[in-house]
C-alpha cells in the first residue's frame, strides 16, 4: 500500500515499507520552457522541427501535505501528489501559463530496464534509447527509400537494425513500464520525448503541461492491472475467432468462394474470410489498393450478400475493411463534402491528403453530425449487410495545420485521432448489440485506444525476414503493446509491403503462419502486390501447412479464450514478455520469444533456409510440443523444420496443453 512519510521537511513515497521515491527541498526534478513545433507530413511520415527556448529549472522550495495529498512548492508554481488508490500516484502541476513545455526527471537504477512508449518494432528494451512519442506511419519515406535501394541491388543483411533516431510508429503512447515493477503514464495529447539514455535517470519532455501518474505493484500482473484500470481493457473476442484461420482473399466473389472451397478441401479449419476490397479496388503504381467508399461494390462482388449467408451457414464469417478517409472519386465523399463533414484546410476547402499515390479526404471526427453519419454507414453498410468484422485501418494522418469543426488545435488532436476512430467503431458495435460478436482490428493508436478497440494488428510489415520491418519485428511490436496495456494483437500472415524483388516466398509465408497460429488471431493478407507473393494456395505444400496450422490454432481455443478472458478482467495481455513470469537477466532483454498466456513459450524461426533455432528457456521444466522431449531452463538448439515451430508447454502448467505433444499436425511436412 502506498504511503507518504514526512520527516524534517522531506517526503518519501513508500510502499510496503520500501522507499520508491523521495523528495526534499532544493531537489531539481521539474523544468519548464516554451517552444513551437513545425511539422512537415509526407504520406503519414513527419519531419518535426522545434524552436525551443531555454529550460528553466524549478527546484522544490518546501513540502507539505497529509497522508493522502502532498504538495511540492516550487520556485514557480507547485506540484500536487495524490494517492489515488493503494497502487497509484497522480501528479498534477500548477505552473505559470506562459510555459508550454514540461521537463520531468525520474530517478533510475543502472541495471533498470524500460519498455513501452507505444508499439516498437525494432527494439523492446528501450534503455539507452531516445523515443519520440508521435503517431505516424511506421515506415517513413527515408526508411522505405533505403529499403528499396537495398532490394534493387540485392543486399539482404536482414538482421542489421536501422538507426532508432528515425523511428516512427503507428501506435504511440506516453507510457513506460519499468523492470522495477512500476509504470509511468502522461495525460498529454501533445508530442512527447522519453530519454532513457542516462545511467541514473529518465528524462521526459511533453509539449504541453499535463498531469501524469505512476502505478506500482509487487508483480507485473498487479502493475498491468492498475494500468489497464486507468486506460481501459478490450472486450472478449467473438467465439468464432478461434475456430481456425481467417483467410485473406481479394479479387471478387468467384475468387473468394473458389479459394474457400480449396482450403476446405484440404481440411483447413476456416473461421472466416477477410475481403479487404469488398468496397472496390483501385490499381496504382504502389499495387492493388482500395476504393475508400464504404458500401458494397456489386460489380467486383456480385451476389456477395447471398455468399455471406452461404458461408455463415458453414460456420465461416465474412470480414471487410474501413478507414476514416473517403475516396474523392466516389459517392460517399460527395455526400460528406456537400454536408460539410470533411476536415478543412486553412482556406476552408476539404483537406486532401496524399496516400501513396492518390488523394483522399478525411471525415471530421470532431463534428458530432459527421461522427453519426460515418457511424451510420458502418451500421447500415457493414453490420446490417452481414459483415462479422473489419480492419479499421489508419488514423495516423491528421495534418497539424488542419482546421477542425470543434476549433481544437490539430497539433493537440493529432495523437488522439486513431483513438477517436476506434471509439466510433466501438460505438457502432455497442449500439447494435454486437460487442463480443463482431471484431474490428486497428493498427494506429494512442492512450484511449485500449478501451475502445477490440484488437490490434501490427500494420504493414515487409514480406521478408528483416529485423526492423519483417517477420522478426512483429514480436517486439506485440510485446510492447502488451506492456502499454493493450493485451490483444496479431499480424498479417506473411506481411504486407512488397515491391520489385521484395516478394513473399512460400517459406516465409509458412514460417509466419506457424508463428501466428500461436497468437490470439490467425489471419492472412494477400499483401500490397498479391501477384508477387506466395498466397495460402501457392502450392500443395503451403495448403497442407496452412491446414495443419489452422487445426493447431483451433485446438488452442479453450486456452486462448481463458487468456483473453483474463486480459478482459485483469488487463494482463495474452502475448507476454518472458520477464512477466521469470526474474532472470535474459528474460528482461529477450525480444524475439514470447509467452502465450502463462504456460506456452513460442520461439519462432526468424531466418530463411534453416531448420535450427537457438531457444532460451527460463528456469522451469518445458515440454517441446512437436517432439514431447523435456527440457530444463537454459539455451538449447532446437530442430525446427517448417511445420514444427519451437513451441514449449510448461510441464507444471495447464495440463490440457500436453495433449498437443507429438500432435500429427506438427509433423505435416516431415515426409515431404
Amino acid at each position: 500500500m502506498l504511503q507518504f512519510q514526512y520527516s524534517d521537511g522531506n517526503l518519501k513515497l513508500v510502499r510496503n515499507h520500501k522507499t520508491l521515491f523521495q523528495f526534499e527541498p532544493r531537489q531539481q526534478l521539474i523544468g519548464v520552457g516554451r517552444g513551437k513545433n513545425e511539422y512537415r507530413m509526407e504520406r503519414g511520415s513527419f519531419k518535426i522541427t522545434e524552436e525551443a527556448g531555454p529550460i528553466k529549472d524549478l527546484p522544490i522550495t518546501s513540502i507539505g501535505g497529509d497522508e493522502k495529498v502532498a504538495v511540492l512548492r516550487l520556485s514557480e508554481g507547485s506540484v500536487t501528489l495524490t494517492l489515488e488508490n493503494s497502487n497509484r500516484l497522480r501528479v498534477d502541476f500548477e505552473l505559470p501559463q506562459r510555459y508550454n513545455r514540461l521537463y520531468l526527471t525520474v530517478p533510475a537504477l543502472l541495471n533498470e530496464h524500460v519498455y513501452g512508449c507505444g508499439e516498437n518494432f525494432s527494439e523492446f528494451d528501450l534503455r539507452g534509447k531516445l523515443v519520440n512519442v508521435w503517431v505516424a506511419e511506421h515506415i517513413n519515406a527515408q526508411q522505405i527509400g533505403k529499403k528499396l535501394i537495398k532490394q534493387i541491388v540485392g543486399i539482404k543483411n536482414t538482421q542489421k537494425k536501422q538507426d532508432f533516431s528515425n523511428y516512427e510508429t503507428y501506435y504511440a503512447q506516453p507510457t513506460y513500464l519499468s523492470s522495477r515493477k512500476y509504470y509511468f503514464h502522461s495525460a498529454t495529447t501533445a508530442r512527447s520525448e522519453f530519454d532513457f539514455t542516462q545511467p541514473d535517470r529518465f528524462e521526459i519532455k511533453t509539449d504541453e503541461i499535463a498531469s501524469c501518474c505512476f502505478g506500482f505493484g509487487d508483480t507485473f500482473e498487479e502493475v498491468l492491472g492498475d494500468l489497464s484500470d486507468l486506460l481501459g481493457r478490450q472486450p472478449e473476442l467473438p467465439d468464432w475467432v478461434y475456430d481456425g484461420e481467417i483467410l485473406g482473399i481479394q479479387g471478387g466473389t468467384d475468387v473468394m468462394m473458389g479459394k474457400v472451397e480449396t482450403a476446405l478441401s484440404y481440411n483447413m479449419d476456416v473461421a472466416g474470410v477477410w475481403i479487404q476490397d469488398w468496397e472496390g479496388r483501385r490499381v496504382t503504381a504502389a499495387g492493388k489498393q482500395l476504393y475508400w467508399n464504404w458500401e458494397w461494390d456489386q460489380n467486383l462482388y456480385p451476389g456477395l450478400d447471398s455468399a455471406i449467408k452461404e458461408l455463415n451457414a458453414k460456420g465461416i464469417k465474412v470480414l471487410g475493411y474501413c478507414n476514416p478517409f473517403l475516396a474523392v472519386e466516389k459517392p460517399l465523399y460527395k455526400e460528406a463534402s456537400a454536408l460539410g463533414y470533411c476536415v478543412k484546410n486553412r482556406d476552408g476547402a476539404d483537406y486532401y491528403v496524399t496516400i501513396t499515390t492518390f488523394p483522399a479526404a478525411m471525415v471530421d471526427l470532431t463534428n458530432p453530425d459527421a461522427w453519426e453519419w460515418l457511424k451510420g454507414k458502418i451500421k447500415t453498410n457493414m453490420i446490417e449487410f452481414g459483415l462479422s468484422g473489419w480492419m479499421a485501418d489508419f488514423g495516423e494522418y491528421l495534418p497539424t495545420d488542419a482546421v477542425l469543426f470543434s476549433g481544437e488545435d490539430a497539433e493537440l488532436v493529432h495523437n488522439t485521432w486513431p483513438a477517436r476512430w476506434a471509439k466510433l467503431n466501438r460505438e457502432a458495435l455497442e449500439e447494435t448489440g454486437n460487442v463480443g460478436k463482431i471484431m474490428f482490428f486497428t493498427r494506429a493508436g494512442y492512450s484511449e485506444t485500449p478501451k475502445y478497440s477490440t484488437m490490434m494488428w501490427n500494420g504493414d510489415n515487409h514480406v521478408d525476414y528483416s529485423i526492423d520491418f519483417g517477420l522478426p519485428s512483429v514480436i517486439p511490436a506485440m510485446l510492447s503493446l502488451t506492456v502499454c496495456g493493450f493485451g490483444l494483437s496479431h499480424s498479417d500472415i506473411g506481411g504486407y509491403t512488397s515491391f520489385l524483388n521484395l516478394k513473399r516466398s512460400e517459406e516465409l509465408y509458412m514460417r509466419w503462419c506457424e508463428m501466428n497460429a500461436f497468437t490470439p488471431v490467425l489471419r492472412g493478407h494477400e499483401g500490397l502486390n498479391p501477384d508477387l507473393n506466395a498466397q495460402l494456395d501457392a502450392s500443395d505444400t503451403v495448403l497442407r501447412h496452412g491446414a495443419a496450422m489452422s487445426r493447431l490454432h483451433k485446438a488452442l481455443k479453450p486456452y486462448l479464450k481463458a487468456a483473453v478472458k483474463k486480459n478482459q478482467k485483469e488487463g494482463f495481455g495474452v502475448v507476454r514478455p518472458l520477464f512477466f513470469h521469470y526474474d532472470e537477466p535474459r528474460a528482461y532483454t529477450e525480444a524475439y520469444e514470447f509467452l502465450l498466456g502463462r504456460d506456452l513459450l513460442v520461439a519462432p524461426v526468424l531466418r530463411p533456409d534453416t531448420d535450427l533455432r537457438e531457444v532460451y528457456l527460463p528456469e522451469d521444466m518445458w515440454i517441446h510440443l512437436p517432439s514431447g522431449r523435456e527440457y530444463h531452463g537454459g539455451v538449447h538448439p532446437i530442430y525446427a523444420p517448417v511445420g514444427s515451430p519451437p513451441v514449449f508447454a510448461r510441464k507444471d502448467g495447464d495440463q490440457s496443453l500436453l495433449q498437443l505433444v507429438d500432435h500429427p499436425d506438427f509433423h505435416v511436412l516431415r515426409d515431404v
